[in-house]
């Protein structure tokens, strides 16, 4: 979804969108009460987002409870900690990373060129 598409979210469905973004996510039975608002309508902004691909939402059980967790997207997600340059950090993946290792140096001596 593009900015210009975000600029046209209701009142709402921008507090509601910027609360998940806020807390990185949050159980839906909380969603509503933080905003304020009916659960009847946390539920609709939530569907509205939901729709349009700003947010995810997932079955979860929430002290006792069946509700849903809501995330944001990952385009949402802010990747530029892992970042040295245009290297992504070598500890991100399946395999372990030696410290030695000419990768996480090269990684190391590009986060100093940052600065």
């Amino acid at each position: 979804m593009s900015v210009a598409a975000e600029e046209e979210l209701t009142e709402d469905e921008h507090a509601g969108l910027e609360l998940v973004r806020e807390t990185g996510g949050i159980h839906q039975s909380d969603f509503w009460k933080e905003l304020g608002v009916s659960s009847r309508k946390g539920s609709r902004i939530v569907e509205s987002l939901v729709e349009k691909g700003l947010v995810d939402r997932d079955d979860t059980i929430y002290n006792g409870h069946n509700t849903y967790y809501i995330s944001p997207t990952a385009r949402d997600l802010d990747f530029s900690l892992l970042m040295a340059g245009d290297m992504l950090s070598p500890f991100i993946g399946e395999e372990e990373v030696d410290g030695n290792s000419d990768a996480f140096s090269q990684w190391i001596m590009n986060l100093a060129y940052e600065e």
